[in-house]
């Protein structure tokens, strides 16, 4: 079954009380039981939810795993994976890394005695050096957020293989339409269900996606004990959702490259980072493990001032100066305010994200609007 037909059809089927097509809200918080324990599969909804189902599977489908668990947020499912490690353990990362996740490893995790690692992950032998005896696991994002860095997955893979390592990849900025880690040697998808799986910026949901059963009995544990669930609105609209992801990818990646290729050549513009570029780092690779390049381009501006960058964001008419992305609606972001604001300074600009950049998720509007708000506004 293709893609596009799974969207439409996985982890679905005609309701079978009534018949309705479209999966029901199963809107309660507990479930009959015949006599104690005796039950359909369902007892309390923080356990499991007739909605949430039919969604874990749908995402499992779409990205080739056996098994789906979806969380009230991206971040809750971040927080399962790292629960998988004990005290002394250790985890090697990026040095680009979405600012939620940072906070989360520095702030949080670090206090419970994980030590984090973010290094230089573009080429995949440099993760190698940082491997030792308490290494647990690797974590990467691709392409990253916000310098759309591109890692080799299956060469990621390869080492956590011969270390006995679990390799976790955050693959919201791709989706399962542009690319399936597990397919390429992954443990564990992550996705930010908010983005591009839900697609119109009215839901905020995470999800995991393995095929290792021991893994997700592990996870299915932490999941309904640390209670990070979301509800069957949100699952229904997520499912709804999902149904044009194969359509939104398209117009995200068609409007992209139009945008991108704009902005190489504009005279305001001091580095552009967008994958399908040929000299763009690791391109090679992101046309290797991805069907297309994505809608997320950044930007940082000539003499690197943030009053410009400010500037120019306060002055789009169609795109939207907002946090998130992937949604129908095209947005832009200042990481180093915004998303990234959590990562020191120094850390921030190591990695590219200087007071000028500026992110885009090119959303699906007709792309000559996208184009005119882009061109008025670098010269406001």
């Amino acid at each position: 079954m293709k893609f596009g037909t799974k969207a439409i059809h996985a982890g679905q089927v005609p309701d079978p009380s009534t018949g309705a097509v479209m999966t029901p809200i199963y809107q309660t918080s507990t479930f009959w039981q015949e006599s104690p324990g005796k039950h359909q599969g369902y007892a309390y909804a923080r356990g499991k939810n007739p909605t949430r189902s039919a969604l874990e599977k749908c995402l499992a489908e779409l990205e080739g795993a056996k098994y789906g668990l979806c969380f009230s947020s991206g971040m809750g499912s971040i927080d399962a994976i790292v629960k998988l490690l004990r005290p002394g353990d250790e985890v090697i990362t990026g040095d680009d890394l979405y600012g939620g996740t940072y906070r989360m490893f520095t702030k949080v995790f670090a206090h419970f005695g994980l030590k984090f690692h973010f290094i230089d992950m573009k080429d995949a032998n440099n993760i190698k050096k940082h491997v030792n005896d308490k290494t647990k696991m690797i974590w990467l994002e691709t392409p990253t957020n916000p310098t759309m860095q591109i890692i080799d997955i299956e060469a990621c893979a390869k080492i956590a293989k011969e270390h006995k390592l679990i390799l976790a990849v955050d693959n919201t900025f791709a989706s399962p339409y542009l690319q399936n880690p597990l397919a390429l040697g992954a443990d564990i998808v992550m996705h930010s269900v908010t983005k591009y799986i839900g697609g119109h910026s009215d839901v905020i949901m995470g999800a995991l996606c393995l095929n290792d059963e021991k893994l997700y009995t592990e996870l299915a544990f932490i999941h309904n004990s640390c209670g990070a669930t979301p509800g069957p609105m949100d699952s229904f609209l997520v499912l709804r959702g999902i149904k044009t992801l194969h359509i939104r990818m398209e117009r995200h990646c068609y409007n992209g490259r139009i945008i991108a290729e704009y902005l190489k050549t504009h005279p305001k513009i001091d580095r552009l980072y967008w994958p399908g570029f040929p000299d763009h780092p690791n391109h090679a690779i992101a046309k290797k493990q991805m069907k297309d390049f994505g809608g997320m381009i950044s930007f940082s501006l000539k003499g690197n001032k943030q009053e410009d960058a400010f500037r120019i964001a306060s002055s789009m008419k169609v795109f939207t100066l907002a946090e998130s992305l992937g949604g129908v609606e095209s947005l832009i972001n200042h990481p180093a305010t915004m998303t990234h604001a959590s990562i020191p300074k120094a850390e921030r600009e190591h990695a590219g994200v200087v007071d000028s950049l500026l992110r885009l998720s090119v959303g699906i509007e007709d792309v000559s609007d996208l184009l005119d708000d882009l061109k008025q506004a670098l010269n406001a």
